[in-house]
């Protein structure tokens, strides 16, 4: 305040309110400087001021345009109309609020028809602005609705389609292009001859979900296919890889391979036929096919590897299928003429070349020399500097291909050789078993020493034939004892077993060869009693008996000994004998 006083006061002095009075218009030029203020106003519309008229029509069209404004607001036909669109899709919803819209704009017009055109005009568009503001969410809702249900539209159909072995490409093609006519006729009933308003970000918005769920749809039915391709080649290679690995052989990587191959080719052939309906690019198709042919590696990769981890057991099981069968396959009996030493290195042989086989992955087809290592160093003990097996990488073969390392495959042998140990020793056992249950005739050495001291007797016997006579009517008596007492079948089951079961048949057996010599001199023979018959048979079942159970082979020869003296008149005798004395007696039956 104090500031603006001295301006006051010093009004002509630099920095004053008047300044150095260079711009002021002295008082003889104030009439004139007046007349130049007005005419420029004049001259110039944004000065002027408005007419009478001008100003009734401003106040008086705004006036009839807010009143028709309000009256559509409140309007029952619009206010049904915008219910209905929030719950829905209205049909004709672009005639109807044209109707009702050029019902308010016709009353204004009619009202301010009389006004100033310009005024009136303006007010209309203003009155148009507002209404047009006030529906406009209505028609959005309205678009909401025709979007939702025609992207609903698109996924029925399509399923139905999907369901009916449509192909996906076309089905999808097919869907979309009748989604989106509906849709665009929805949008040409919903829209209004009082406003062009654009549909565009709408329709791009439909696109894009029916883009979507299509991709997803798609995903979908291309992940179900590859699953069930999966699905088929994991049965059509894993079973007959792991038989392929239980009967492991040279030839057994070969198979492998063309049984992959084979089993490859033809599911990525059906799966490319498969997947043709769905119009993919030729990368993505490559890249599925490949994808294929990996999960089928990948199947035997890890069938390898599993039976890689039960290589012991199945070297223990090849080692005792060469040992114990023959090479038809039946199962060997160790009689003594088998060679226990050359059988024992066939079957360790084979079960080296199955942890060979076993040692790595050879689905390349390229050699290696893992076979030859193994026999050199572990079945013909070589030995060299330094030792091959002292490694944990195999030569010529990827670390990645390796199933079991030269350090494993050499403790895998010593643990093998231990537990098949055993298996050889009962066969060695078995075999000596059955040479001495089979060897009746004495050692060389004992019988050039029993002709070397029999020389004198032998002479004698040969210089006197009643010697020979009687040694001829011994030997008839002793081959007979020898058929009816069974003495090698005796023997079978253990020498102690045999003496006590021939002692106790010695004296009947005697007796029955003298009564037979006796009836065939008188020309009959005495008919056996039902008692006899039935001591016979008692007999014959007590000896199959115990050829059955060794181990009960004494107790079971006393008994029918027991049997047999029970009736001094029961006759001992072999089965063929037996047999022919039946035939008799029953023909004699017949006879009577």
């Amino acid at each position: 305040v104090a500031q603006l006083r001295q301006r006051f006061f010093n009004s002509i002095s630099p920095g004053g309110l008047a300044g150095d009075r260079r711009g002021v218009v002295p008082a003889s030029g104030f009439s004139f400087s007046a007349q130049q203020i007005w005419r420029v106003i004049k001259e110039n519309k944004d000065l002027d001021l408005p007419a009478h008229k001008v100003m009734v029509a401003t106040v008086r069209c705004e006036e009839i345009a807010n009143e028709k404004f309000c009256r559509l607001s409140s309007d029952e036909d619009w206010l049904a109309l915008e219910e209905a669109v929030q719950s829905g899709s209205v049909s004709g919803f672009g005639r109807r609020l044209s109707s009702i819209l050029e019902t308010y704009f016709s009353e204004y017009d009619s009202e301010a028809t009389y006004f100033d055109e310009d005024v009136r005009n303006a007010k209309r568009k203003h009155l148009e602005s507002k209404a047009l503001d006030l529906v406009h969410p209505a028609y959005l809702n309205l678009l909401g609705h025709l979007r939702f249900k025609a992207l609903e539209n698109f996924k029925s159909r399509l399923e139905q389609m999907l369901k009916e072995a449509e192909g996906f490409a076309a089905s999808a093609r097919a869907c979309t292009e009748s989604c989106m006519h509906e849709f665009d006729q929805g949008c040409a009933d919903a829209a209004i001859k009082q406003a062009h308003w654009d549909a565009s970000k709408v329709r791009e918005k439909l696109r894009r979900d029916i883009d979507s769920h299509k991709l997803s749809v798609r995903d979908a039915k291309l992940s179900e296919l590859v699953a069930r391709y999966e699905e088929k080649l994991r049965q059509l290679l894993c079973e007959p890889v792991e038989s392929l690995f239980d009967t492991a052989g040279r030839d057994t990587w070969a198979s492998i391979r063309k049984l992959l191959r084979r089993e490859t080719e033809t599911a990525v052939l059906e799966f490319s036929t498969a997947i043709s309906s769905f119009e993919l690019d030729q990368p993505t198709i490559e890249s599925m096919l490949q994808g294929l042919r990996d999960y089928a590696r990948n199947l035997v990769v890890k069938k390898a590897r599993e039976e890689a981890g039960k290589v012991l057991i199945l070297m223990k099981d090849r080692f005792s299928t060469v040992f114990s069968h023959d090479n038809e396959l039946m199962p060997r009996v160790w009689t003594g003429k088998e060679d226990i030493k050359t059988i024992t290195k066939d079957a360790r042989a084979a079960s080296l070349r199955l942890l060979a086989v076993m040692a790595a992955i050879r689905l390349d087809e390229k050699p290696d020399k893992i076979e030859d290592i193994l026999l050199s160093s572990l079945m013909e003990g070589t030995v060299t500097s330094p030792d091959p097996l002292a490694s944990s990488t195999w030569e010529e073969v990827p670390p990645e291909n390796t199933l079991i390392t030269p350090v494993q495959c050499k403790s895998l042998w010593r643990q093998f050789k231990s537990e098949t140990e055993y298996t050889v020793t009962q066969a060695i056992s078995a075999q000596e078993a059955y040479k001495r249950s089979n060897n009746w005739l004495p050692p060389p050495w004992a019988i050039v020493a029993m002709v070397v001291l029999g020389f004198n007797e032998f002479m004698l016997l040969l210089r006197n034939p009643l010697y020979l006579m009687f040694l001829f009517v011994a030997f008839l008596l002793s081959k007979a004892m020898w058929v009816q007492m069974d003495v090698p079948g005796q023997f079978q089951h253990g020498t102690l077993a045999g003496l006590i079961s021939i002692s106790s048949r010695f004296l009947p057996t005697v007796m029955n060869l003298l009564k037979r010599l006796a009836e065939e001199a008188q020309g009959h023979r005495t008919p056996e009693s039902p008692t006899q018959q039935q001591s016979s048979v008692a007999f014959q079942s007590f000896r199959n008996q115990s050829q059955l159970n060794p181990s009960s082979s004494i107790a079971q020869s006393s008994v029918s000994s027991n049997v047999s003296v029970s009736d001094s008149s029961v006759e001992y005798s072999s089965p063929n004998l037996m047999q022919r004395r039946n035939t008799k007696v029953q023909e004699a039956e017949l006879s009577q």
